[in-house]
């Protein structure tokens, strides 16, 4: 594709898709509503088809300069039993190359580089976006890449699907040890996983019903055990992060327009939602990421299908024809390629939190021993 794209979000999925863009030849402008960029230290696991996708958007190599493998890791009940295997080296053997955990800061510095290699890609921070008519201007395609609550979501196909609360908050943190073993534990109406993220540390995440501060926590796990009191102890709960679990729903019925008209989805299936405002001179829009498909965090594939919707999306322009007719054909074709994928993995992350969270346990536990590792 040639031509002009504005890209609305500075997160994984923002920056992924505009280093893909600028690849295929477009000139890119991208706008971040933030005055600087999150870097908050959550990690996230790389999928081995993420990564590729990282390597096709030339990314690859830093991801790897600073990510670790994940490669053992079990289920367990409180009291330290293993009840099952998460599928690792099953993940490894198929796809030949372990799944990878990095930090959010070291994912975004990687992205951040790549980009500012083109030397021509400006980064507008502080850039609030409302509606479809300043970032549209002048622009061939606009991405919204803005997170769960996307104004270029809500600007083009309305309000019907936004987020919406599971009842559930969840914490994570990095402690400064080296946890020797990972996974997760399931409890009753609770769990708490852990894994590592760099030499010397390790991530963890935890949810916990009526639990709204550190001590009310701690307090939850003390009985559970080693190392995950260890774990809590060791983290300043300053650095503690504390977020509603939310999911976009009912799930969009595509993520595209291609800018023909008011009823321009691209999808044939019924329940498009018409746009909320001026159609800002019929510019196609494409949505990426949590703007497109947000979804609990509990299969850890958020920063994942970002990245792979940013490279179907990269892939489909650099193959379209120029002009107008080429950038509706390649929407379509990322469409197809994207939606159905995303939305059985947010269907899937949303159904192991129910599974995860059950207060029914010993049925829940039987369950996690029958299958496979």
């Amino acid at each position: 594709m040639t031509g002009t794209a504005t890209v609305v979000g500075a997160g994984i999925g923002g920056l992924a898709t505009a280093i893909g863009l600028r690849r295929a030849g477009s000139t890119v402008t991208v706008l971040e509503r933030r005055t600087e960029l999150e870097r908050y230290g959550a990690a996230f696991g790389i999928h081995p088809t993420a990564q590729s996708a990282l390597d096709r958007l030339g990314v690859g190599d830093a991801l790897r300069d600073h990510a670790v493998p994940y490669r053992d890791a079990h289920i367990r009940t409180p009291d330290g039993t293993p009840i099952g295997r998460i599928p690792l080296e099953r993940i490894e053997r198929t796809a030949g190359r372990p799944e990878l955990l990095i930090s959010r800061p070291y994912l975004i510095d990687a992205l951040l580089a790549a980009l500012e290699t083109f030397g021509d890609v400006p980064l507008k921070l502080g850039e609030r976006v409302t509606g479809l008519d300043a970032p549209a201007a002048g622009a061939d395609l606009l991405v919204g890449a803005d997170g769960i609550r996307s104004a270029v979501r809500t600007a083009r196909f309305g309000d019907r699907s936004g987020p919406r609360r599971i009842g559930t908050a969840a914490w994570i943190g990095i402690a400064d040890f080296e946890s020797p073993v990972h996974g997760e534990t399931w409890g009753s109406g609770r769990f708490f996983g852990m894994t590592p993220v760099e030499p010397g540390r390790t991530n963890w995440y935890a949810t916990a019903a009526g639990a709204t501060t550190a001590e009310e926590l701690r307090a939850a796990f003390a009985g559970w055990h080693d190392p995950v009191p260890r774990i809590l102890d060791a983290t300043d709960p300053a650095t503690w992060i504390r977020y509603e679990m939310l999911h976009l729903h009912p799930a969009l019925p595509t993520f595209v327009s291609t800018g023909a008209g008011p009823a321009s989805a691209a999808s044939s299936e019924p329940g498009s939602a018409s746009p909320a405002s001026s159609d800002a001179g019929h510019t196609p829009v494409a949505l990426v990421g949590d703007a497109a498909h947000a979804m609990t965090p509990n299969l850890g594939q958020g920063a994942c299908t970002a990245i792979l919707d940013a490279d179907a999306l990269s892939r489909a322009l650099a193959a379209a024809p120029p002009g107008p007719a080429g950038v509706g054909r390649a929407l379509r074709a990322y469409d197809r390629e994207r939606r159905r994928s995303a939305r059985r993995t947010a269907f899937a992350s949303r159904t192991l939190h129910r599974f995860m969270s059950t207060e029914h346990t010993r049925l829940r536990d039987a369950v996690v021993r029958l299958l496979p590792g």
